[in-house]
């Protein structure tokens, strides 16, 4: 395969889809003009273990929790759940990460109005955030659209929002493996067996990403791994919140 071809996360956030922006973000990173193409693409009413897990580098951090409140749809559709949603996209093609960071442009809203008028986060807005007293406490970032920044985090990332029976077999560019096993989750702990309002993340047969079955394997064997089962988890229980506490 060709190193320079690649896939990226994109995700049109509540903040673009309440302005009705959709259209317009899908214009511009069409294959006419990026050469990039859809890979897979779906709705998504982001649960908070989903929310945690993509930003998982900044837990612990002053503004988590703000960046949980913003994708889950909360800021923007306080009294709207059933429109709380991001539209969720893995586009491929030949550098493909560079070719949407440049059309999607700087992270802060007014910087990207300076240094790059005609992307697309100059769209964006900066709102002040406020204490229960009204007190201006720091600035939330309406920038409209999620890309993924490097490789590493395309990887991570396509494999969070996206099982491999998402995209089509043709179009997976990360390694796949069957599952032997039954693997169930319920209230952040994995089951080998069937239990009472548990998920079950996969059963023998199942297609799967090769590194989500080490991170099973691994727990279930009681031993360290990679990363965290919530990382695996959280795409089994999309749209299946209820499940999740």
């Amino acid at each position: 395969m060709n190193p320079d071809f690649q896939q990226t996360l994109v995700l049109i956030k509540p903040d673009a889809l309440k302005q009705s922006l959709t259209g317009y973000i899908l214009s511009t990173l069409s294959e006419f003009h990026t050469g990039l193409r859809f890979a897979a693409v779906k709705v998504v009413n982001v649960t908070r273990l989903l929310a945690e897990e993509h930003y998982a580098e900044h837990r612990g951090k002053q503004f988590f929790p703000g960046l949980i409140e913003f994708i889950t749809g909360c800021y923007h559709y306080p009294q709207e759940p059933e429109k709380r949603r991001v539209l969720a996209f893995v586009y491929h093609g030949e550098d493909a990460i560079r070719k949407v960071r440049d059309l999607a442009g700087p992270t802060n809203p007014n910087e990207a109005r300076e240094k790059r008028p005609g992307c697309l986060r100059a769209l964006g807005a900066i709102v002040p955030l406020k204490d229960v007293e009204g007190k201006v406490i720091g600035d939330r970032f309406d920038n409209l659209i999620h890309a993924s920044d490097s490789p590493q985090s395309a990887e991570r990332e396509v494999k969070i929002w996206f099982r491999p029976g998402e995209i089509p077999p043709a179009m997976r560019v990360y390694p796949t493996a069957d599952c032997e096993g039954h693997f169930y989750y319920r209230e952040g702990e994995l089951h080998s067996r069937v239990v009472p309002g548990g998920t079950c993340l996969l059963a023998p047969g199942d297609t799967a990403w090769e590194s989500d079955l080490e991170i099973l394997r691994q727990l279930s064997r009681g031993q360290p791994a990679p990363d965290s089962l919530a990382c695996v988890a959280a795409k089994y229980l999309i749209h299946q919140e209820r499940k999740t506490s």
